[in-house]
């Protein structure tokens, strides 16, 4: 999949060097497949992250917005054009989109960002993801792989998906998009969930900096560390018990913040389990689980945090339980049944 996706980027590039669409950056490999978990190996979904900068005579500007609030924050992303006039070096082959007259513009360059996956100034998600799915069809034939293996793309409005088969091995990739905040791990990002429903809407992600985590734990780990057979050993055992696997992830990741790496080795492997069951069932039972990165001032260095993010209050995950009677009860019986 690294290799794939490095490649797509390579022609991606070269296809859009004279044009005025985002610029990407390197694909990240994010989520369970790349971390080195998931809770069925069979649907595994491998994740890739793709950081958008905007391109030459543009900008872009995140914008908070209150719509659907919860503690999880949502973006728009609002594309300004700037002068290109008065550069140090200015393109030659470039028109200023401020200063040049419309005819001009239309006759000799490439359309403005602004006129090809906005809407009313704002980066449009479900533009950007056919944007993404043109850009994948039309470089698959340049690409090598394109002789032994079978693409075909899938159904979806907030990211670009697709499966690669040869015949006997078979590959599934998500490529998510999104906007870097400040120098942070931090992202408004093409994330889908169907509780946003605007295509302008882009709600915050923590996926680059909870890939960063379990890179840092995997290097501070005893050889043989089992502290990923636990994660997903345990979100596999209580799949249909209506608990999310980010909630038991998010479980794990506290636990592996403030117990020692070398207490996840084989023999304490039962003994983390019941860790993992008790802390899930004393968050159901109080209808709070905190979020594992907002807010927290003890992740370890190298992972960055915007400072609104580092600062913030509390993000429970559980809110909707101790909203909601009648799932918080759901939600003890699932505990004992586990």
């Amino acid at each position: 999949t690294t290799a794939l996706m490095n490649r797509f980027m390579l022609y991606f590039r070269l296809i859009l060097s004279n044009s005025f669409y985002p610029v990407l950056q390197e694909a990240i490999g994010v989520g369970s497949a790349f971390e080195g978990w998931s809770p069925r190996e069979q649907d595994v979904v491998y994740q890739v992250f793709v950081h958008m900068t905007p391109p030459r005579g543009h900008s872009f500007h995140l914008e908070l917005s209150t719509a659907g609030q919860t503690g999880m924050r949502n973006f728009h992303i609002r594309v300004q054009q700037e002068c290109t006039c008065t550069r140090e070096q200015p393109d030659e082959n470039m028109l200023c989109f401020l200063h040049h007259p419309e005819e001009e513009l239309r006759r000799n360059q490439e359309p403005s960002l602004l006129h090809t996956v906005c809407t009313d100034s704002y980066l449009d998600v479900h533009k950007m993801a056919r944007w993404f799915y043109q850009l994948v069809r039309a470089t698959w034939p340049a690409l090598h792989l394109s002789h032994n293996w079978h693409l075909v793309l899938l159904p979806s409005t907030r990211s670009c998906r697709f499966n690669v088969t040869n015949g006997t091995e078979s590959f599934r990739i998500e490529m998510l998009f999104g906007v870097q905040q400040g120098n942070s791990d931090i992202f408004a990002s093409s994330q889908p969930n169907p509780a946003w429903t605007s295509s302008t809407i882009w709600p915050e992600t923590y996926a680059v900096a909870e890939m960063k985590f379990f890179k840092y734990i995997a290097r501070q780990a005893p050889r043989r560390s089992l502290h990923l057979k636990c994660l997903q050993f345990f979100t596999h055992l209580q799949l249909g018990l209506g608990f999310s696997t980010y909630a038991i992830k998010t479980i794990v990741m506290h636990l592996l913040n403030i117990l020692l790496v070398s207490q996840w080795r084989r023999r304490h492997f039962v003994r983390r389990l019941i860790d993992i069951s008790e802390s899930l069932c004393m968050c159901v039972q109080r209808g709070c689980l905190n979020h594992f990165i907002v807010g927290n001032q003890t992740l370890p260095e190298g992972i960055n945090l915007p400072p609104e993010v580092l600062m913030a209050g509390t993000c429970n995950l559980f809110h909707d339980l101790m909203m909601d009677p009648v799932a918080h009860s759901r939600a003890m019986f699932s505990c004992v049944d586990l």
